[in-house]
């Protein structure tokens, strides 16, 4: 059985960030969607599976104060740290798997476009709802990143499940509204490309 910590450790200690197929110098689909919620500046913000991603970066430049990046492996957040330089200190810093996490602020809005993914098994993913569920205010939104039935099937060397947009509805259904989707083809370091799905949900009325 893998272990997934050494293996997300391997990764980030073994390879440089463009040697990554998720690697991207702008995340310019995120920090769109981000930006549709207008949210104040001091809003906290989670991002998911962040390990060195250049999505940090580029909510420091829009100004946002209350930046959480959670990430299982220790030297990806150590690596976007030491990028950031100064302003690493400016960030909530977060190692933990996902599946343990017990969120100690309800967030305005959680990112994630690196973890959902890989969760391939139901009682995996019922966690993850719960914990998004705990970890977003009632007013929180929630975007969620996944490969489509056109992406890869394995990415890593580990299984990932493919998402449809309405697959990827009904997992949220019980506790969320889905806003919008879209899709993404994402140009890899290698020149390849990896179909995402992108999709932002609202917490639904109690």
């Amino acid at each position: 059985m893998v272990n997934i910590k050494e293996h997300w450790e391997h990764i980030y200690q073994s390879k440089n960030e463009d040697e990554v197929s998720w690697f991207q110098a702008y995340p310019a689909k995120s920090v769109a969607l981000i930006e549709l919620y207008h949210l104040p500046l001091d809003a906290p913000l989670l991002d998911v599976g962040g390990g060195d991603s250049h999505l940090v970066d580029a909510l420091l430049d829009k100004g946002y104060s209350n930046i959480w990046v959670l990430d299982i492996a220790g030297h990806a957040l150590e690596r976007a740290k030491m990028r950031l330089g100064e302003r690493a200190r400016l960030v909530h810093w977060i190692e933990s798997d996902l599946l343990d996490f017990k969120p100690p602020v309800r967030f305005e809005l959680w990112h994630d476009r690196a973890t959902f993914h890989f969760l391939t098994k139901e009682d995996e993913i019922a966690r993850y709802m719960d914990t998004v569920n705990e970890g977003l205010s009632d007013s929180g939104h929630l975007i969620i990143a996944a490969f489509s039935e056109k992406g890869p099937e394995k990415c890593s060397e580990l299984d990932v499940h493919q998402y449809s947009e309405k697959l990827l509805s009904d997992k949220f259904s019980p506790c969320f509204e889905q806003v919008l989707c879209t899709t993404e083809s994402h140009i890899t370091p290698f020149n390849t490309v990896q179909q995402f799905l992108f999709c932002t949900f609202k917490k639904k009325g109690k």
